[in-house]
């Protein structure tokens, strides 16, 4: 095959009507109203970001600067980046509502290669991401623990470390305090060290159980702990609200502009989930009017309780003293409400356990789509004859989750996951662009105001925010392009010929099928 074919190939495109048929074709069960899509959203949303990212992003990291108080004006830069990404969500998932998020439109507008690639990137902002909150949930739940040291023995309050930990962290814990390795963690055959993050692995598992059983149950679910997450978060604010102390809120930005915009590049992790909402297109019951309303709804609901958490915890606590693990309950401890500090430990399981839950159904999805698309093999696309549900890519993407807690780290794995959605939001803002002009006279349930120039600054913004944090996120910055080049060797030599081998097989069943009626 000439050089010519594989390009035309590689740039084959699949019509909106062709997704939207196919989606029709779904054996995925259609249950999910508003109300269930806008508690999706805020489920996948109000998280890890508030809960634990948003200290590191106001005090700073290793390889970046902190905001201070100012992180506000960094969550409005996130916020805004996200609103025209968010725009372009709602107009193209309107439009072609089918399972598979960015990818499917990807397919639709630039061809195969490219939603081969924007898919690969999605695993890395869903089941990457899931990595990160699942580490996030294994430190409040050893907080949690902690209230019950009068109750419960020492042993189960205060597990060991190397239960709750993964191996580099328990070799840099041990360099740092000057211990031996061998007595903080046991070693198979004295050569392997063992530590596993083990709550983070059970929390996983069993998320992984419900989504199984089914979509519906599992939003039931994540209503119930967004509801209990919503009431925490508020309680703070109204309770915090009362020990504001304006002069911590001085110097407003310590390191300056450069600060801001490193607090909105870390912050922005706060902000992904939304566009998970557009993943169960095809269990949506009214996806044209719903999917718009969900999405929008998501973004403004959890900004405004973002701005509001940001004001009352640098009012609480001085910069410099803020907490970069469990910052909202230490905000509680440092204005003597110990009582309540255990209190939001439960509001932070309840939100990062529905992050874990809705990350695992939009990784779950996404696969599905590439799988219905032929880039991955038939069997993993099976469904479940009483759950109707995608049961082996669940269980595929729970137990990926589940290896990679053994030495990821929670950092770095964040800051991938935020590459990964700036590419992923710059591509559906170009999607509509390409759409407006090769499908003018398609129906727009919703459109984006002011077009072209929300899709541009969509592509502004993010693509501003990702290339300058660039030249500070040294480790990052190499392993986003590692995983890019990757997805390039894994479609070079798997994902082209399974597709090319599938287009043949048809091909030959439609001769077959014509030669039968002749």
């Amino acid at each position: 095959m000439d050089i010519r074919n594989i390009i035309s190939n590689m740039l084959t495109r699949r019509s909106p009507d062709e997704l939207i048929a196919a989606g029709k074709k779904s054996e995925l069960k259609k249950t999910l109203n508003v109300f269930d899509l806008i508690v999706l959203g805020i489920g996948a949303v109000v998280g890890t970001g508030i809960f634990t990212i948003i200290g590191s992003a106001i005090q700073g990291g290793p390889e970046s600067l902190g905001a201070g108080p100012a992180i506000i004006i960094s969550m409005i830069l996130a916020a805004v980046a996200c609103v025209f990404s968010a725009l372009c969500y709602s107009e193209i998932a309107a439009m072609i509502p089918v399972a598979g998020s960015a990818y499917t439109y990807t397919y639709a507008t630039m061809g195969e290669f490219m939603a081969w690639m924007v898919g690969w990137i999605l695993m890395l902002e869903y089941a990457i991401g899931n990595i990160t909150v699942a580490c996030a949930w294994t430190g409040y739940f050893v907080q949690f623990m902690k209230g019950f040291k009068a109750v419960l023995p020492a042993f189960i309050v205060n597990f060991p470390m190397w239960l709750r930990n993964d191996y580099r962290f328990m070799f840099a814990y041990c360099d740092k305090f000057g211990l031996d390795p061998h007595s903080q963690m046991p070693y198979l055959f004295d050569k392997i060290p063992v530590a596993l993050n083990l709550p983070a692995m059970v929390i996983v598992l069993l998320l992984t159980i419900l989504l199984i059983k089914g979509v519906k149950e599992s939003t039931r679910f994540a209503s119930i702990m967004v509801g209990v997450n919503m009431f925490m978060i508020i309680s703070f604010i109204v309770v915090g609200s009362f020990y504001v102390k304006p002069e911590n809120w001085a110097p407003f930005a310590p390191n300056g502009f450069e600060g801001v915009f490193m607090g909105a590049f870390l912050i922005f992790f706060a902000y992904i989930g939304f566009d998970a909402i557009s993943t169960t297109a095809e269990e949506t019951e009214n996806p044209q009017r719903d999917l718009p309303i969900a999405i929008l709804g998501t973004l403004v609901i959890c900004t405004i309780l973002y701005i509001c958490v940001a004001l009352v915890l640098t009012g609480n606590v001085p910069l410099g003293s803020i907490d970069t693990q469990a910052p909202i309950a230490h905000a509680m401890r440092v204005i003597g409400k110990d009582w309540f500090a255990g209190l939001i430990s439960i509001g932070a399981l309840c939100a990062l356990t529905s992050v874990i839950l809705i990350y695992q159904l939009g990784t779950t999805r996404i696969l599905y789509a590439m799988s219905r698309d032929r880039f991955l093999p038939k069997s993993l696309r099976l469904i479940h004859k009483k759950y109707r549900t995608p049961h082996v890519l669940t269980w595929i993407s729970g137990i990926v989750v589940i290896v990679c807690t053994l030495f990821m780290d929670l950092n770095i794995s964040a800051e991938l996951c935020n590459f990964g959605t700036f590419t992923s939001f710059i591509i559906i803002c170009i999607a509509v662009l390409i759409l407006r002009k090769t499908e003018p006279n398609r129906e727009r349930p919703f459109k984006v105001p002011f077009c072209p120039w929300f899709p541009i600054m969509g592509i502004i913004t993010c693509g501003g925010l990702m290339i300058y944090s660039l030249k500070s996120l040294k480790t990052s910055s190499v392993y986003f392009p590692l995983w890019l080049f990757i997805g390039v060797v894994i479609y070079a030599i798997y994902g082209y010929a399974a597709k090319r081998f599938e287009e043949k097989k048809r091909a030959k069943f439609s001769v077959q099928k014509v030669v039968e009626k002749v």
